[in-house]
């Protein structure tokens, strides 16, 4: 019997082949592959390896066994077995093994060191739309690894890729069409150290929480959804103020609740797959369904400093946030092959909630002695809607290659509740010893804020790659693509206020009974809306791509891929008019440019070895996010953002040499050098907003270097006689980058709503590119039998510190250190009479590392965040029919 995991590595070669010659366009064909298997253990035969949308490849030798080998750029190749290997939950974390990949924040992932808005992610081939607004790049860890068959990553440029390729390229293949029937069934439990079993925060919501998806609950309450529709500004005659306000906390929402016993995160999931024969032409069809409970709770340090020496704190909070993350995952997918041509037919679906609750307490240095307690509650619901059509047409020596998309993403965030208590440590009529947390709703003396969110993006992507060999050895491919993105982004942010005269003693009151109907009648709460000037904008993305290619051996060993690839693109962010009276904002952008983009790969092949040389210009966009001049809290990193709607596209020349060693079958060892030189790179900086607090915004630095060098082996060792059915696994990668604005005098910056002004007071020359480090490091070290399924793999990463964010003018950047972390992943297949089953046990974080980001000078140091993630204990048990 074919297992669904053994099939999905039957198709990796041409999968990932795929992708890097006609936008990763997925292909299921065993028999391919079958026949590049052979090849592999016939070193002196020559294969053809087929590639829709780029032609054959004519290879000698083992050449073709390998994908990294045979590919005509620089790719690397995350199969169903490594996945299976690292024991990630999503794909995320396993591309986090991946040489010169780093996750960053919350599943971001980030090539040589160039943050996530130079990097690419498709899905089989086709673009995705992000639910994030502070993204136009898709998060990873949405993607489940159950979900993905393969993952591809290609570094080097080739001109079938879209334009926006500064770091790579991250082709996600999902599970291919069956040519067996099968059923899969598992599930699993985790633990956490300092989660599980401990103190932690919650609210209720509703009855449907533990499946992401509420029961109305959250829906807008009557009085604001009458509001919105209205076009009326809050402030406006004829408002019912005491209405809305009376409608937002309730007990449901705004009363957090101690649990002193946390429970385990747990999972299930099935899915199934069959094929029939319809008479000359077969039918296959894939089905998967999985649902994820993980709960987290972090003890966060967070501060930040008063003074440009660091000596003194504005901000010095303990804060204790617990999520509760559940993730709903579909797929139904369908295959129909006759003769030689494909069609595939994809459907995803994936839903991400994050259920919040968080009390922090600390001092203000503007406020003296007051003693803060804050209380903050949310619901975030991120969701992935994606449908997709491909087709592979052959036609004797012609290929054609069709793919068309559509996608939806949506975040929308209802009911963020914020709470403000003071102590003001001050004797009163109502406190005589100053000892109670009071809220006035006077700014000074206590706030209450709520936030309702919203966001829609719409993608529309299609593309034709058509190749012809025009001689033996030289195919050429010319294709088109289209890409078609708009986002509807809203977020509304409302502070509550008391009169002056509020008496303490109703300040003493719970969040719910503190906003009733009634005291905000009967006091004269004032409602205002701190969002009035831009509440909404949409933003659109058009690009159209057109591209020629050649691949030609021009000699024995000696191979040229080479194209040129001409783009227009279109990208506009705009105000969308909420109100009846139009505001006044300027908020706006429209860059329309035009680039051809060149590129081209040398690979000279002798022996067991081949080296590379590639050289390319590529372009990066800024992200819808960093153009909307809009707040926007991040709460997996605690930190407000606001965009630059005067930021520009940044242009990119990438270079690399890469020498690669294949001395046996899966096993090989490489080295590579790369350099990229990038025109007006986006970076962050923070700026203060009062009372010690900060936001985080972007613009464009003059110029910036990134250098660096990739090392990477992998080694099988036999046991002997000691253990003949077994060997020892050892894979290692380490990349070096270093990375460096250039900023001069004569520089200046764009800032929105301030004159232009001189580029070092946001910048500092030398200072590394956020996000990069300079040192990553990966070694898998794993004991397996060759006869049957037995893994016991221990995997250490480490990297070095990388910016966060600029500091203020005078001060160090912030930096976070992700520093060294030891996993441990154990996989046992069991044989329970005909039925193949797998138990698998894991532990995460073994030595406790904690998360730090800070601010140091040498002398003091200032925790933006520091928490312990803690050791997770994960097992999980499948059954396969």
């Amino acid at each position: 019997m074919v297992t669904p995991l053994r099939f999905a590595g039957l198709l990796l070669v041409t999968t990932a082949l795929t992708a890097s010659a006609a936008w990763a366009q997925d292909m299921d064909a065993a028999q391919t592959m079958d026949g590049a298997s052979e090849a592999a253990d016939a070193p002196e035969q020559a294969t053809e390896v087929s590639i829709p949308g780029g032609g054959d490849i004519i290879v000698t030798g083992r050449r073709g066994g390998n994908v990294e080998r045979a590919a005509p750029a620089v790719v690397s190749l995350l199969s169903a077995e490594a996945i299976a290997r690292t024991g990630e939950g999503d794909i995320a974390g396993a591309l986090g093994r991946v040489t010169g990949l780093s996750v960053v924040g919350n599943g971001y992932v980030y090539v040589r060191g160039l943050g996530d808005r130079y990097s690419l992610a498709l899905l089989n081939g086709s673009p995705l739309p992000s639910p994030e607004p502070l993204k136009r790049v898709i998060p990873l860890d949405l993607f489940p690894t159950s979900l993905v068959a393969s993952s591809l990553v290609q570094k080097s440029y080739s001109a079938n890729f879209p334009g926006e390729f500064g770091g790579g390229v991250i082709n996600l293949t999902t599970r291919a069409i069956p040519y067996e029937s099968f059923v899969s069934v598992s599930g699993g439990i985790g633990l956490n150290s300092e989660t599980t079993g401990r103190l932690g925060y919650t609210y209720y919501g509703s009855d449907t929480d533990w499946t992401g998806f509420d029961n109305g609950t959250r829906n807008t309450p009557p009085a604001l959804a009458e509001f919105f529709a209205s076009g009326a500004k809050i402030s406006d005659v004829g408002v019912d103020r005491a209405a809305i306000i009376g409608q937002i906390a309730t007990p449901q929402n705004a009363l957090v609740q101690r649990n002193f016993n946390m429970p385990p995160s747990g999972s299930v999931s099935l899915s199934a797959g069959t094929s029939m024969d319809l008479g000359g032409s077969t039918l296959g069809v894939i089905a998967s369904a999985g649902w994820s409970s993980k709960w987290r709770t972090r003890d966060i340090l967070q501060q930040s400093a008063a003074s440009l020496d660091l000596a003194q704190l504005g901000r010095d909070f303990q804060t204790v946030s617990t999520d509760n993350r559940v993730v709903v995952n579909g797929m139904l997918g369908f295959g129909l092959e006759f003769g030689d041509q494909k069609l595939r037919w994809t459907n995803l679906y994936i839903r991400d909630t994050i259920k919040q609750a968080r009390l922090s307490s600390g001092q203000i240095a503007a406020s003296g002695d007051f003693d803060f307690l804050n209380q903050d509650t949310a619901w975030y619901e991120r969701q992935l809607i994606n449908t997709q059509l491909v087709g592979e047409l052959r036609f004797g020596d012609l290929q054609v290659d069709l793919r068309g998309s559509y996608a939806n993403s949506q975040r929308e965030a209802p009911f963020e509740l914020g709470f403000t208590y003071v102590r003001t440590n001050t004797p009163t009529d109502v406190d005589p010893l100053g000892e109670y947390y009071i809220n006035r709703l006077s700014g000074q003396v206590g706030t209450a804020n709520f936030t309702f969110s919203d966001l829609n993006e719409d993608l529309v992507s299609g593309g034709i790659d058509v190749s012809y060999p025009l001689l033996p050895t030289v195919r050429a491919t010319v294709g088109y693509a289209y890409m078609k993105t708009v986002r509807t982004s809203e977020r509304r942010d409302f502070r509550i206020q008391a009169p002056g005269d509020f008496p303490a003693g109703i300040g003493l009151l719970r969040p719910d009974y503190l906003l009733s109907g009634n005291l905000a009648d009967y006091f004269g709460y004032q409602l205002f809306e701190t969002t009035e000037t831009d509440p909404a904008f949409r933003a659109r993305l058009k690009v159209h791509g057109a591209y020629g290619q050649i691949q030609a051996t021009l000699m024995d060993g000696l191979d040229l891929n080479a194209g040129v690839r001409y783009e227009r693109g279109y990208e506009s962010v705009r105000p969308v008019q909420v109100f009846t009276i139009p505001s006044n904002s300027n908020a706006s952008t429209a860059l329309k440019k035009e680039y051809w983009l060149p590129t081209a790969t040398v690979t000279y092949a002798f022996g067991d070895m081949q080296v590379r040389a590639n050289a390319s210009k590529t372009i990066a966009r800024p992200q819808f996010r960093e153009l909307i001049f809009q707040s926007y809290y991040d709460p997996e990193s605690n930190t407000s953002f606001q965009g630059n709607p005067l930021l520009e596209d940044s242009e990119l020349f990438n270079a690399e040499v890469r020498y690669e060693w294949y001395f046996a079958r899966d096993q090989r060892v490489s080295l590579a050098g790369f350099y990229k030189k990038i025109d007006r790179p986006i970076e962050t900086y923070i700026s203060p907003v009062g009372d010690n607090s900060f936001t985080t915004s972007f613009a464009n630095a003059p110029k910036a270097d990134l250098y660096g060098a990739e090392f990477e082996t992998q080694k099988y060792w036999s046991l002997g006689d000691m253990a003949p059915d077994h060997r020892l696994v050892t894979i290692l990668n380490y990349t070096y980058s270093k990375s460096k604005l250039k900023v001069s005098a004569s520089d200046q910056v764009q800032i929105f709503g301030v004159p232009p002004q001189a580029a070092t007071n946001v910048f500092r020359d030398g200072a590394p590119l956020t996000g990069q480090s300079d040192h990553l490091l990966n070694l898998q070290i794993g004991l397996e039998d060759t006869s049957r399924l037995s893994q016991q793999t221990l995997l250490i990463n480490y990297a070095s510190e990388r910016v966060t964010r600029r500091g203020l003018s005078g001060q160090p950047d912030i930096v976070e250190e992700p520093g060294f972390t030891l996993d441990f992943v154990a996989r046992q297949g069991i044989l329970l009479g005909s039925i193949e089953s797998e138990l698998k046990l894991e532990v995460r974080n073994i030595t406790g590392t904690k998360y730090q980001e800070y601010q140091d000078n040498g002398t003091n140091r200032v925790y933006y965040n520091q928490y312990k993630p803690g050791t997770t204990f994960e097992a999980s048990f499948s059954v396969t029919f």
